[in-house]
């Protein structure tokens, strides 16, 4: 696992196997009652599991300017998101040029913007120069956490005009808005207008190009009788059935969809996707709240699973449900080889719905427990930690060890790790454990731009012979992403998504970038961060092994303040000679940095060590932004140490239920049982290999 990185602890330790079988390996996330988005509290079935993958929302990050509140009774994001308010129902709908909102345009009338004037100037005039400049700063904002992928928190932000009266006027502000802000939405709460994101816009344009979303938006906005809408040729079946599911899901109830045969650009006959409304459906002022109230629908569940990824889980019940695994959101990914329990929220789906796909699931290795209801999704990081249960097996001493008492070697790891904690690595799987190619080598293509060269490595296949790596070895090989498609099964929902991508543009430059933004970006940007988590650990030896325990002249330490008008880069604070001196800190409050551009490095030999590490990789520090993928990566910090939490233990024998007594049985007949909690982004196979200075 880690075979060069560093202990904190100096005991002996003994050798065992740990996840000889999923029951051996349990994991139930640990919930924050306080974090949780009103009904998605949940009580999971006890066990345990390894930690989640994903740390940004728990790492220290640098915080962003507070924006100004804007005058009028609904602040930006005090309304929050969730189920949309009857009010609601009358939403506007972002017309612009390049996207609207699938609701029901809250026009009364329909306004013109007046000959010769910018849209900026419209607003200024009709909102006044101070809340227009917050409107921009607002949208300026929400489109940089899209652009960041952080859609979650920014589709819940709402950003209030202020109560306007007169009728005219507020027909005036939707139109304006539309034009100016084309990724937004504008929505009427009695006379108050409010302001968010378009999410629609988003998701479709994942699956055609920016040019096309704007202009099927601006034909759905105008409601013409018998007008049609055309998307470009597309010779894929497989991509335009996404499409087609798209748009009978948003706007099943206004338009309908229907493949022809048209020219291309090439006057080669090609098939393309037709769209129009259904009769009389223009006139129908019940449709917008139809379906604004689906997009509102949110259901919490926990899942449990077993032998599985949490993004292939997500893959099998967005394939059931005729979902995107966009629509699932979750507090972390847990460990695939264990059980393991954790809270989920899909949008767009009931209950109901849910409730029915049980026993299908059940045959791929999930169950979903306690359905029901909820007011928004969930966020990564918003948990309290991790819950494990372990059974480590085939318990016996190191070969260099001669002790005769394996019971004492057992209690001395325990004691000292509950003592003095465990360095606090990123665990294999953050990188794809056994994998001939790993998540960080990807993570380090994307970021030098060589999108080709992501592509191949994520089309690398195993040496196995199943319909997965077979597809991959037949891409590779052909580059033929039409047929490696037909391949792969439909839960492998990435390796589609990215196939029918290239199958569109081609394997060169151009296409592979298009086709990593055909990814959804939590997905793009988890290979960016595990190389990032590669460079942590690698670090966090080096800093072990240069200093050890002493805090030394230029070490970062993380200040406990809890003033949230600090950002987090003035919390880090870099300690200076006196303060080594007169051991001011202990070696439990240094941190080190994830690499990023928004970050501070240690002014030791640490720092050092990091540019001359992230030049040998054609990095440099302030380069961790990729904007043809929209990856942008700031940094954030993370403690060397970390402590266990609530660590219990007993000894069993082959027998279930007979404690060990004698020390003195066969040491293949014994089991451990360990029980503890760690934090949010601690891996329990380090924890482990600091217990038994073992690897894995």
């Amino acid at each position: 696992m880690l075979p060069s990185f560093s202990y904190v602890t100096g005991h002996t330790g003994f050798f065992g196997t740990i996840k000889n079988s999923p029951s051996d390996f349990v994991v139930t996330e640990i919930e924050d009652p306080e974090r949780l988005p009103g009904d998605t509290r949940a009580e999971p079935p006890h066990g345990a599991g390894e930690a989640p993958l994903e740390t940004s929302s728990r790492c220290l990050q640098p915080r962003k300017r507070l924006r100004t509140e804007p005058p009028g009774p609904c602040a930006p994001g005090s309304c929050g998101g969730g189920a949309p308010r009857p009010s609601e129902r009358d939403a506007s709908r972002a017309g612009g040029d390049t996207c609207a909102s699938p609701h029901k345009n809250q026009r009364e009338g329909e306004p013109q913007l007046m000959p010769g004037l910018e849209e900026a100037g419209i607003l200024d005039a009709l909102l006044g120069k101070p809340v227009s400049e917050l409107l921009s700063q607002f949208a300026r904002d929400l489109k940089d956490r899209w652009d960041l992928g952080d859609c979650a928190s920014a589709g819940a932000e709402e950003f209030s005009l202020g109560p306007v009266l007169d009728k005219k006027k507020r027909a005036d502000l939707h139109s304006a808005v539309r034009q100016k802000f084309p990724f937004l939405v504008t929505v009427t709460k009695g006379n108050e207008m409010i302001v968010k994101g378009n999410t629609d816009y988003r998701e479709l344009c994942q699956l055609v190009t920016e040019k096309e979303t704007s202009d099927f938006f601006k034909f759905l906005d105008a409601k013409l009788e018998n007008s049609t809408f055309s998307f470009e040729p597309d010779g894929n079946k497989e991509h335009r059935k996404v499409v087609h599911h798209f748009i009978n899901r948003k706007f099943g109830k206004l338009l309908e969809t229907k493949s022809f045969t048209v020219a291309d650009v090439n006057d080669q006959p090609n098939m393309s996707i037709t769209v129009r409304f259904r009769e009389k459906s223009w006139s129908r002022k019940r449709s917008a709240g139809d379906l604004q109230e689906k997009q509102g629908i949110y259901t919490a569940f926990t899942l449990q699973k077993e032998n599985l990824e949490t993004l292939e889980a997500i893959g099998f019940l967005a394939a059931e449900l005729g979902v995107l695994p966009s629509d699932f959101s979750y507090t972390g990914i847990k460990d695939k080889k264990a059980i393991t329990y954790q809270p989920m929220v899909v949008k767009k789906v009931t209950p109901e719905r849910l409730k029915t796909i049980g026993p299908k699931m059940e045959k791929k290795g999930m169950r979903l427990h306690n359905i029901r209801s909820a007011c928004q999704h969930l966020r990564l990081g918003q948990l309290k930690g991790n819950h494990f249960d372990v059974v480590v097996r085939d318990l016996r001493h190191h070969s260099h060890d001669s002790s005769a008492d394996l019971k004492e070697r057992i209690s001395e790891a325990m004691e000292n790790v509950e003592t003095k904690g465990f360095v606090n690595y990123y665990g294999p799987q953050r990188f794809g454990q056994g994998q001939n190619v790993q998540t960080d080598q990807i993570g380090l293509a994307l970021l030098n731009e060589k999108m080709v060269t992501a592509v191949k490595l994520f089309f690398t296949p195993e040496d196995t012979d199943d319909p997965v790596n077979n597809a991959k070895r037949y891409f590779l090989q052909t580059e033929d992403a039409k047929g490696a498609l037909v391949m792969l099964p439909e839960f492998k929902v990435r390796e589609k998504m990215l196939l029918r991508a290239l199958n569109r543009y081609g394997v060169n430059h151009e296409g592979c970038t298009k086709g990593w933004l055909h990814i959804p970006h939590a997905m793009r940007i988890f290979y960016v961060h595990a190389y990032c988590s590669k460079i942590w650990n690698e670090a966090a030896s080096y800093r072990l092994k240069t200093y050890g325990s002493k805090v030394v002249e230029g070490d970062l330490v993380f200040s406990e303040e809890n003033d949230e008008s600090i950002s987090q880069n003035d919390k880090v604070h870099v300690v200076t000679a006196p303060e080594e001196s007169a051991n001011k800190y202990s070696i439990n409050q240094v941190v080190l940095p994830m690499v990023g551009h928004s970050i501070k490095y240690p002014s030791n030999k640490v720092g050092q060590w990091y540019h001359e590490r992230l030049s040998k990789d054609e990095l440099q520090v302030c380069k961790f932004r990729v904007s043809p993928l929209q990856l942008n990566i700031p940094g954030c910090y993370r403690p060397i140490l970390k402590n266990v939490q609530n660590l219990t233990y007993f000894l069993e024998g082959s027998e279930k239920g007979i404690k060990i007594e004698d020390n003195h049985l066969k040491e293949s007949k014994i089991s451990l049982h360990i029980s503890f909690d760690l934090d949010p982004s601690c891996y329990a196979t380090v924890c482990l290999r600091e217990i038994m200075k073992c690897d894995f």
